[in-house]
C-alpha cells in the first residue's frame, strides 16, 4: 500500500488473529495501514506487505516513512530454534531506517512469576525461565531503541478464540482456584490504538488485563457450558491468587469495553 505523506500511518508486523483486528480498528481511526505476512506470494494475494528473515537475510517490501510500528508476531520461545529476537532486531533496524514515530511490542503477562501475588508493570522479574527470559530480552531490545513501548497481553479471547474450545474435557495442570487473567481481543486492539494516539504521554509498559479475576474453575465451567461441552478438571484446588493488574492504562484515559469475563464470553463466538 502506498500511503500519502499526510496520513496517520502504521505498520503491523504479523497479520494474524490480533493483527487483523488491530488493522480494522486503525483504519476506523483514519490510519493508513501496512500489515505484513512472511510469504511474498500470500502477501500479493491478500494485498498485504511481506516481511521475513531467512538465513540472516531480511526480505521485505515495506516503504512507510514516519509511521508507528506494532509488532504482533508471536514470540514462539517454546521452539528451541526460535529466531524471534533476531527478527525483532531486524524489524527495529528497518523501522529506524524509515524514520519511525514509535515501535510498540506485543509482549505477554507470562513474563511475571508463576506464584501467587499481585503484579504490575514495575514488579520485579526474578528467577525467569527460558521463555520469560526471552520475553524480557525482547522488551529490553525495544525499550532501549529510545522510541519503543510494550504492552503485556493477558490470555487473549474473542471471536474464533473461545476459551472453552481449548480446555473442554481436559485435565489442566493448574489449580481450580487459580485466578484468571484474560483480555478480549477488542480491548487489546483498542488499547494499542489508544497508546498510539497518546504516544507522548504514554508509559513505557502497560499490562492489558481485564479487571475480573474469577477462579479458573468457575470461568471455564461457564465457558464450556456456553459451548455445550464438558468442563475441564484440575490437578489441584489450592488457592492461587496470581493477579495481573491492568488498570494503569486507565490513567491514560483508556476504558476497557469488557470488565466482566461473562460479558466478554458473549463476544467470543
Amino acid at each position: 500500500m502506498l500511503m500519502k505523506n499526510t496520513e496517520k500511518k502504521c505498520v503491523i508486523l504479523g497479520h494474524g488473529w490480533l493483527g487483523q483486528d488491530l488493522k480494522q480498528q486503525l483504519i476506523g481511526k483514519k490510519y493508513g495501514v501496512d500489515a505484513t505476512v512472511r510469504d511474498p506470494e500470500k502477501a500479493e494475494q491478500l494485498g498485504l506487505q511481506y516481511f521475513s528473515l531467512s538465513n540472516e537475510v531480511l526480505n521485505h517490501n515495506i516503504e512507510c516513512k514516519d509511521a508507528y510500528w506494532v509488532c504482533c508476531i508471536p514470540p514462539g520461545f517454546r521452539r528451541e530454534e526460535s529466531n524471534y529476537l533476531t527478527v525483532l532486531a531486524a524489524a527495529l533496524k528497518l523501522a529506524q531506517s524509515q524514520a519511525m514515530k514509535g515501535f510498540l511490542l506485543c509482549s505477554s503477562t507470562g513474563i511475571y512469576p508463576s506464584q501467587a501475588g499481585l503484579f504490575h508493570e514495575q514488579s520485579s522479574l526474578n528467577d525467569l525461565n527460558l521463555k520469560q527470559q526471552g520475553l524480557l530480552e525482547a522488551e529490553q531490545l525495544v525499550l532501549s531503541s529510545g522510541l519503543g513501548k510494550v504492552v503485556r497481553l493477558a490470555g487473549l479471547m474473542g471471536p474464533k478464540r473461545h476459551p472453552g474450545r481449548f480446555v473442554a474435557g481436559k485435565q489442566l495442570a493448574s489449580s481450580a482456584n487459580e485466578s484468571v487473567n484474560m483480555v478480549h481481543q477488542r480491548d487489546a486492539s483498542n488499547a494499542i490504538v489508544h497508546i498510539l494516539e497518546n504516544w507522548s504521554g504514554a508509559e513505557p509498559i502497560y499490562n492489558l488485563v481485564m479487571a475480573d479475576h474469577s477462579c479458573k474453575a468457575d470461568f471455564y465451567q461457564q465457558a464450556c457450558k456456553q459451548l455445550g461441552t464438558a468442563s475441564p478438571t484440575f490437578e489441584t484446588d489450592h488457592q492461587v491468587e496470581r493477579i495481573i493488574d491492568g488498570s494503569a492504562i486507565e490513567q491514560l484515559g483508556f476504558r476497557y469495553q469488557f470488565s466482566r469475563l461473562a460479558d466478554a464470553l458473549e463476544y467470543c463466538q
